[in-house]
């Protein structure tokens, strides 16, 4: 069984970190599996425990993608301080938690969803963009601002109508997106590589804070 597994592991002083692969077969809930992974030990940050201690300011164990979209916007430099930030996607482990770091950061932040209306009249006015939609090409240049730095975290698999194989692509159009955008992270190779550091940062950290 999963959660025995899983209290094994929680229980075992030589196991630094727990990571739960998905998806789990049918019948077996992921919530309560992701809930039950100690939060010491939770290096996904997909433990309810971690994804609200985001809101405490803690960055250890938060929720990789979300922590590898911070840390992309903050290697521009920017002074996130006053500027504003548009979510495009409200999801427990990007969105939400994304969000609630950028408020950290003193930027004005909005977060959107499927039910709002005009999404353009907010990304236009946006200094930074953060897309977690999951719909392919949602996000096109005349959307943004000139200059403005845009976060892919979108993962879609769709056919290339050039050869009929099925290739990766993310929320942003990014031929057009990329004429105005100051910064924009590509799909693949973007977000997806900086989240497995955060996973492994993630360990280290889950590692020495047992040490301590």
């Amino acid at each position: 069984m999963v959660m025995d597994m899983v209290s094994s592991l929680n229980e075992d002083d030589a196991v630094h970190a727990i990571m739960v692969h998905l998806p789990l077969p049918d019948g077996i809930s992921v919530d309560l599996v992701q809930s039950s992974i100690d939060v010491s030990k939770d290096v996904e940050g997909v433990n309810p425990a971690n994804i609200g201690n985001v809101i405490y300011g803690r960055r250890s164990l938060v929720p990789c993608t979300a922590l590898a979209t911070m840390q992309m916007i903050e290697s521009t430099n920017i002074a996130l301080a006053g500027k504003t930030v548009v979510c495009v996607g409200a999801s427990r482990i990007v969105g939400k938690p994304v969000a609630v770091l950028l408020m950290q950061a003193e930027a004005t932040v909005v977060s959107t969803n499927v039910h709002t209306p005009d999404l353009a009249s907010f990304t236009r006015e946006a200094d930074v963009v953060v897309i977690a939609a999951g719909v392919p090409g949602l996000l096109t240049g005349d959307m943004i601002k000139p200059g403005a730095i845009v976060v892919d975290v979108g993962i879609n698999r769709v056919p290339d109508p050039e050869t009929g194989r099925t290739r990766t692509v993310g929320d942003v159009d990014f031929d057009s997106v990329s004429q105005i955008a100051g910064w924009v992270s590509p799909v693949p190779g973007g977000v997806g590589p900086m989240t497995v550091a955060m996973l492994l940062r993630n360990t280290v950290d889950s590692a020495g804070s047992s040490v301590e």
